[in-house]
C-alpha cells in the first residue's frame, strides 16, 4: 500500500503532540510579559513541528522493535506503508525547519533549547539510553519536559527559576507515569528486548521507585507558589492533584502483580497521570489569568 498523509501524520505521534503542545501553550500564557499573537502561534507551531519531527525520527530508528511489540506493530512502517528513508527524511525535515522557523521568527535561545529538546529525544534516548539502561525513561524523561520551557523562553527570552520548576515537574511526573504502562506492557519490552525497569530490575524496584518520584513530585509540584511564582489557584489545585497522584501510586507501589493479573491500579495511575498534568498546568494558566485580570494578588 502506497503512504498517504495519514501515514505521515502518524508518524508524528499525534498523542503524544497533544500534550507536548499543551504544556508549551501553558508555559508560553502564564509566562511574564507579553507576545504577539502571531508570534505566539509560530512558536506553539514550532515546537509541534518539531515534536513531530522527532516522534517521526523515533519511529525510523525502531522500526523493527516496534514491529516486535503488539502495542506498536500498526505503526506505519512495520505495517511497511512507509519507506524507512522516506520517514527519516520527513522527520529530519520536520526537525531542522521547525529549529530554523523558531530562531528567525521568534528567539534563537527557545530555537536552541529546542533543537536541543529533539537531539535529546532522538540521540541521547531513542538511540543511546533506551537500548541499553533500565534508567533510560528517568534520564530520556527530560526530552518530554522541555516543551514549557521553550514557551516561557519564547516570551520573556531567558531561563529563570519558574520556567525551570516546569520542566522539573514534568522530569520528576515521567517515571511513574511511564513505569505504570510499562508494568502491564511488559511482555511487549520483554519481547523486543528494551531494558525497561520492570524487565531489566523487576517489578519490585520498579513499583517502590515510582512511590518514590510521586512522593517527591509532590513538594516539588507545589514549589512555583511556595517561592511566589504563582498564586493560590495554581498552589492549592497542585497541592490536591498531587495528593491525588500519590495515592494512586501507593497501591501500585506496594502491591505485586499476579497470574491473569488486570493490573487496574496501574492503569487507572496512568490514565490519571496524563489528566494530571492536563489540569495541572491548566490551573497555572488561569492563575496567571486571574491575576492579570486583578482578581487575585
Amino acid at each position: 500500500m502506497p503512504a498517504d498523509w495519514r501515514d505521515f501524520f502518524a508518524l508524528t505521534k499525534p498523542k503524544v503532540m497533544r500534550l507536548v503542545v499543551f504544556t508549551a501553550l501553558c508555559g508560553l500564557l502564564a509566562a511574564p510579559g507579553s507576545i504577539h499573537p502571531v508570534i505566539g502561534f509560530t512558536a506553539i507551531l514550532c515546537i509541534a513541528l518539531a515534536a513531530g519531527g522527532a516522534g517521526a525520527l523515533n519511529m525510523w530508528w525502531e522500526a523493527d522493535i516496534d514491529a516486535k511489540m503488539k502495542r506498536t506493530q500498526g505503526r506505519p512502517l512495520p505495517r511497511g506503508t512507509i519507506r524507512p528513508i522516506d520517514a527519516r527524511d520527513f522527520g529530519l525535515l520536520l526537525s531542522g525547519m521547525s529549529v530554523m522557523v523558531m530562531g528567525l521568527a521568534v528567539h534563537w535561545l527557545a530555537a536552541a533549547f529546542l533543537a536541543f529538546s529533539v537531539f535529546f529525544y532522538v540521540v541521547i534516548y531513542t538511540m543511546w539510553l533506551k537500548p541499553r539502561t533500565p534508567q533510560n525513561i528517568v534520564i530520556g524523561g527530560a526530552a518530554g519536559a522541555f516543551p514549557p520551557l521553550i514557551g516561557w523562553i519564547a516570551v520573556t527570552g531567558e531561563v529563570t527559576w519558574m520556567p525551570v520548576l516546569l520542566f522539573a515537574i514534568i522530569f520528576m511526573w515521567t517515571p511513574p507515569h511511564f513505569w505504570a504502562l510499562a508494568l502491564w506492557v511488559k511482555p511487549d519490552y520483554a519481547a523486543a528486548n528494551i531494558p525497561m525497569m520492570p524487565n531489566a530490575a523487576g517489578e519490585v524496584s520498579t513499583r517502590r521507585q515510582s512511590l518514590v518520584y510521586s512522593v517527591l513530585l509532590l513538594p516539588l509540584s507545589i514549589t512555583p507558589w511556595l517561592i511566589g511564582g504563582t498564586g493560590p489557584i495554581y498552589g492549592i489545585s497542585a497541592l490536591i492533584l498531587s495528593a491525588i497522584f500519590l495515592a494512586l501510586t501507593i497501591p501500585v507501589g506496594l502491591r505485586r502483580s499476579v497470574e491473569g493479573d488486570g493490573m487496574k491500579p496501574e492503569k487507572k495511575l496512568f490514565a490519571y497521570s496524563i489528566l494530571y498534568l492536563f489540569v495541572l498546568f491548566g490551573a497555572l494558566v488561569l492563575d496567571r489569568v486571574l491575576a492579570q485580570a486583578g482578581v487575585i494578588a
